[in-house]
């Protein structure tokens, strides 16, 4: 199916010609002399105006009416007004307003086999009204189980979140581009209904209660892990230039095992999450 313009006129100019017509046809019936055969006058014109009142239809802004004549499809009207269309027809409505659908919360497995819960919040409106009326059943139901088809896909195909590879995209951590990712999937699979998909976004992810606990712990760890590299890598180099400085300034001369005791030293005391004792040395007492 595809979208065509629907034949139509002035709505108010077809109303002031129905009248007019019943108009005449009252005046032709008060001025008869005797009922016979100049009734079918009056008669004929009472049966051509209510047909054209019968494509009366009004269509309201963002709104689409869908039009039959008796089972075949004859056009659309988008053009908000009064409008008279092809007498008898029926007259389907569809919005073409912005529509907001939340997804349930799903459980799914990742790519990593997590089972996580996931839900997304897809933003849609309807393109072509003639798909969305003669394609799919109910339009709104379809969108509604193919959205949880590809947020499924979608979840499927990669992990929570990456420990071990930084570099690689998961869902917590490149929430933009799975987006997008899930907003092209979603308008390749409601594309038949006539639908364009404007935004479809993540709005729930997390560890399925039976893992929540542990994923919490593996990730307080690798926060942890994370933290002491970077003070490792930050009191490496601390004690590597209070070394280079003492020797550049000739400050004191150190030996390789003195060396390695300040080193000790300077790690223990930087990298410690206690604060540290020093010890003084005095020197011998004789």
């Amino acid at each position: 199916m595809q979208e065509k313009q629907a034949f139509k006129i002035n709505g108010y100019l077809g109303i002031i010609v129905s009248l007019l017509l019943i108009g005449f046809a009252a005046f032709l019936f008060i001025s008869m002399e005797s009922i016979g055969a100049a009734l079918v006058a009056p008669i004929i014109l009472v049966i051509v105006a209510l047909l054209i009142l019968s494509g009366v239809t009004i269509v309201h802004p963002n709104e689409a009416k869908v039009l039959t004549f008796f089972g075949t499809y004859i056009g659309v009207i988008r053009e908000q007004g009064l409008w008279i269309a092809i007498p008898l027809s029926i007259k389907s409505r569809v919005s073409l307003r912005v529509i907001n659908f939340n997804s349930e919360k799903l459980k799914v497995n990742d790519l990593e086999g997590n089972p996580i819960e996931i839900a997304a919040v897809v933003v849609y409106k309807v393109s072509d009204s003639a798909k969305a009326t003669f394609d799919v059943e109910n339009y709104e139901e379809f969108v509604q189980i193919q959205s949880e088809t590809g947020i499924r896909h979608i979840a499927s195909q990669y992990a929570y979140d990456h420990f071990e590879k930084e570099s690689e995209m998961s869902l917590r951590k490149n929430s933009d581009e799975i987006a997008d990712f899930l907003a092209q999937d979603l308008q390749n699979r409601l594309a038949v209904a006539g639908v364009v998909v404007i935004e479809a976004r993540i709005m729930h992810l997390a560890y399925s209660s039976e893992i929540a606990s542990a994923m919490l712990q593996r990730q307080q760890a690798q926060a942890v892990l994370s933290a002491r590299k970077v003070i490792v890598d930050g009191a490496v180099g601390l004690v590597k230039s209070a070394i280079e400085q003492l020797a550049d300034e000739n400050v004191v001369e150190l030996d390789d095992d003195k060396k390695a005791q300040m080193v000790n030293n300077l790690m223990v005391a930087i990298v410690s999450e206690k604060g540290t004792q020093p010890v003084i040395n005095t020197g011998s007492i004789h």
